[in-house]
This record gives structure tokens, sequence and C-alpha cells, in this order.
């Protein structure tokens, strides 16, 4: 029956931070419940001085996200989208067709490596709203370049549906944070990129998602005077 088979019968476990900050946590925590794929969440906040520990005792890096199945355990979110692709191939997580298939892996490999600047000053922030914040030019040529990504997808697979790739992909677990960003600080966007991070927005799991970051209540200390500002 292949190794698909038995996925079925043993449930996936995801480690991850904070849901207000963890961009990495969100990726795999998409890709699982849009994909409507069984798996138990552990949540660690990034405050807990034991943090490294807890991370520790299932990751040799010590670092979320972590996806533990049965004795296997996979950390890294790339490792975990081709992981749960492979595992899951029912699921169509990637695109059918191999060049569009390429084209997304590739897409996702340099949101995974590049960005830099944004990651650094942009961070993930789900509970506040920022504006009329002026990035340097680092962070607005990687702001241009994820714009280029969109709407270059989007004029190629719009006629095959409202994600990236038409149907739901890891491209689009891996671009979600960066509509979260964009949403927090106020980036304009082109109508297609508007369009499409409408559709991510509306997700019933990236709202559940959504909704659970802000009922944490558990700040970075540098975040106390936005919070408590109007």
């Amino acid at each position: 029956m292949g190794d698909s088979w038995r996925y079925t019968w043993t449930v996936l476990k995801l480690l991850i931070g904070n849901k207000n900050y963890s961009s990495w946590s969100l990726r795999p925590w998409l890709l699982l419940s849009h994909a409507q794929i069984p798996f138990e969440e552990e949540c660690l906040s990034f405050n807990a001085p034991d943090f490294k520990t807890a991370v520790g005792r299932y990751s040799p890096v010590s670092k979320v996200p972590v996806l533990i199945h049965d004795d296997l355990v996979i950390w890294d979110s790339l490792a975990i989208a081709e992981y749960v692709a492979e595992a899951f191939p029912e699921k169509l997580l990637w695109p059918e067709h191999r060049t569009s298939r390429a084209h997304a892996r590739s897409i996702c490999a340099e949101m995974h490596s590049s960005f830099t600047a944004m990651r650094n000053l942009m961070p993930m922030n789900c509970s506040h709203t920022f504006e009329h914040v002026l990035f340097p030019l680092a962070v607005q040529n990687d702001v241009q370049r994820i714009i280029d990504i969109w709407e270059d997808c989007r004029n190629r697979y719009a006629a095959e549906g409202p994600f990236l790739f038409g149907a739901f992909s890891v491209a689009d677990a891996f671009f979600a944070p960066v509509v979260r960003r964009f949403a927090t600080y106020g980036v304009t966007v082109p109508n297609a990129s508007n369009r499409y991070m409408r559709i991510i927005s509306d997700l019933p799991s990236m709202k559940r998602w959504i909704i659970a970051a802000k009922a944490e209540n558990d700040f970075f200390a540098e975040d106390e005077p936005y919070r408590k500002a109007p």
C-alpha cells in the first residue's frame, strides 16, 4: 500500500512558538490546517526562561517549528513542508505540473533563505497595526521583490485558481506570514497582490491563527509601548 497508508494511522505533533510572532511556525501550521491533516499542537512561549530547553527535548537546534511523527523528528519549516507533502500526496500540496512545481519550490526556497532586512525590521506581529512606518531601502527592496513574485504568479496562474499557483500549495503557506506583515505595516500593493492578500487573510485557518495570536497576551518587552498605544 506504500508509505502514505501508514500516515493515516498516527497523528502528527507540531511544536510551535508564539502565534503572535512566529512566522516560521505559521507556515507548517497553516499547511496542515488548511489541508485538513490531523495534528496535535504544542505552543511554547518565546518568553519562557526554559524555552530552548523545552524545544531541545525534541530538536537538536532548539528552534521551532518541529514536527514529530512517531519516533521521527523533522525540524525547519521547509523540511517539514516537504515531509508533509510527501506523506500526504493525495493533498496535492505542490503543483501537479513539473514546471509549476519547480517554480513553486524556487520561490519557497527564496522565501526561506532571503529577505533578511524585512525579517529583521518588519517582524510578524498579529496584534498591532502600525501606520506611516518609513523603512530603509533594503526593506523596501525586499518588499518589492515579494510583490514581483506575487504579481508574476497571479499573472501566470490566475486562470487556475486564486492562490499563487491556482490551487493552495506549500507556496501559499510560505508567503502567508508576509501577507500578515504587509497587513500589519500597511504596505500598499497592486491589485492582483491585494486580492491575493485578501484570499489568504480570509482562510478559516488563517483567521483561527490570528484570533489565537491576539488572545495570547504574551508580548515581547519591546512591544510594550505599542501595546498601550491607542
